[in-house]
C-alpha cells in the first residue's frame, strides 16, 4: 500500500510541475531566435539606418537632391562631394540618400499591398473552396500568364504616354496631377500592386485548404462560430506567420522592378533621385567616372541583400521545427 501510495504521490507531483510550466508565447519565443541569427540582426540593422535616412533625408544629405553646379559636373570624390558629383554637379552622396524614399517607398507599398489583398484573397479562395476557389484561383491563373515585368511596362508605357496627355479635370487628368505629386511613384505604386499580390495568394490559399480540416476548425464550427469569426480567430493567426515571412523575402523584388524601371526610362519623374536612375545616368560615363554608378548599384545591392537576411532570418524564426 505505502509502494503504491508514492507512486500517485510522484504522479501528482509531476502533473504540478508540469501545470506550473511557464505559458510559451510563439511569437517571443521566435523573436529570441531571430536575434540569435547574427545575419538576420546584421540585415535588420541595416533596414532600420535605411529608414532612419530615408525619414530624415533633408537633415542628413549634405545638400538638396536636385542642387547642382555645372562648374562641379563629373567631380571627383572628395571634401566638397564625399562620393563625388553628376554630369549636373549634383552630389552624388546627397541623390543616393534621397534614392532611398524611392525604394522603401515602393518595397513597402509593394509589400502591403501583397499582404493586404493577397492573404484576403487567398484566405476566402481556400476557405470556402468549391465554385468560388475555382472561379477565384482561375482568374489568378490567368495573371499568372502574363510575364510580370512586360506586364508593368505596359502598364507604365500605358500610363506615363495617355495619361500624360490627359485632359485636365478628367479621371486620368486627375491621376496624372496625384503622379506628378509623387514625382512619378504613384503609377509605380498601381503597376507593382497589380501583380504584387498573386504569389502570396496561392500561398494563403493553400494553407487555408489545410487550416480549414483540422480539428479546432471543426471544433469552432460546432460550437457556432461563423465563418468570418472562424477566418479571423482561427485562421489567419496560424498562416500570418509564414505569410509575413514571404512577404518580407518579395520586397527585394519590388525594390528591383522600381530600379529597373527607372533604368529604362519609365521610374520615377526627372530629377527625383532613384538608385536606377543614377545608375542609368552613370554608366554611360562608367569608363571616366565609374563612381557614378558604381556607389548607387553598392546602395541598391545592400538594400536587397539586408531585406534577404531578415526574411531568412525570419523564416527560421517562424519555423516551428527549429527548435
Amino acid at each position: 500500500m505505502e509502494v503504491k501510495l508514492k507512486e500517485v504521490d510522484n504522479e501528482v507531483k509531476d502533473k504540478i510541475i508540469i501545470d506550473e510550466r511557464p505559458e510559451v508565447n510563439l511569437w517571443k519565443d521566435a523573436f529570441r531566435r531571430l536575434l540569435k541569427n547574427k545575419m538576420a540582426v546584421l540585415g535588420g540593422i541595416i533596414i532600420i539606418v535605411l529608414f532612419i535616412l530615408a525619414i530624415f533625408a533633408p537633415y542628413i544629405a549634405p545638400y538638396h537632391y536636385a542642387e547642382g553646379s555645372l562648374i562641379d559636373n563629373y567631380a571627383k570624390p572628395g571634401t566638397k562631394y564625399l562620393l563625388g558629383a553628376d554630369f549636373m554637379g549634383r552630389d552624388l552622396l546627397s541623390r543616393i540618400i534621397y534614392g532611398t524614399r524611392i525604394s522603401l517607398s515602393v518595397g513597402m507599398v509593394g509589400a502591403l499591398t501583397a499582404f493586404i489583398i493577397g492573404v484576403f484573397y487567398g484566405v476566402v479562395s481556400g476557405y470556402y473552396g468549391g465554385k468560388i476557389d475555382n472561379f477565384m484561383m482561375r482568374f489568378v491563373d490567368i495573371m499568372y500568364g502574363f510575364p510580370t515585368i512586360l506586364l508593368i511596362i505596359l502598364l507604365m508605357v500605358l500610363f506615363k504616354s495617355t495619361f500624360a496627355l490627359a485632359t485636365p479635370g478628367t479621371f486620368a487628368g486627375y491621376l496624372n496631377v496625384v503622379d506628378r505629386a509623387f514625382g512619378g511613384l504613384f503609377f509605380i505604386f498601381i503597376g507593382v500592386g497589380v501583380t504584387s499580390w498573386l504569389g502570396m495568394a496561392r500561398i494563403a490559399r493553400g494553407m487555408a485548404l489545410s487550416l480549414r480540416e483540422k480539428e479546432f476548425v471543426e471544433a469552432a464550427k460546432a460550437t457556432g462560430n461563423g465563418n468570418l469569426q472562424i477566418i479571423l480567430k482561427h485562421v489567419l493567426p496560424n498562416l500570418i506567420g509564414p505569410c509575413i515571412v514571404t512577404v518580407t523575402l518579395a520586397i527585394p523584388g519590388y525594390i528591383t522592378f522600381e530600379a529597373f524601371l527607372s533604368f529604362i526610362g519609365l521610374g520615377v519623374n526627372p530629377p527625383t533621385p532613384s538608385w536606377g536612375m543614377m545608375i542609368s545616368e552613370g554608366y554611360r560615363a562608367i569608363r571616366s567616372n565609374p563612381h557614378l554608378a558604381l556607389y548607387p548599384g553598392l546602395a541598391l545591392a545592400i538594400s536587397m541583400m539586408a531585406f534577404n537576411f531578415l526574411g531568412d532570418g525570419l523564416r527560421d524564426a517562424l519555423d516551428p521545427r527549429m527548435k
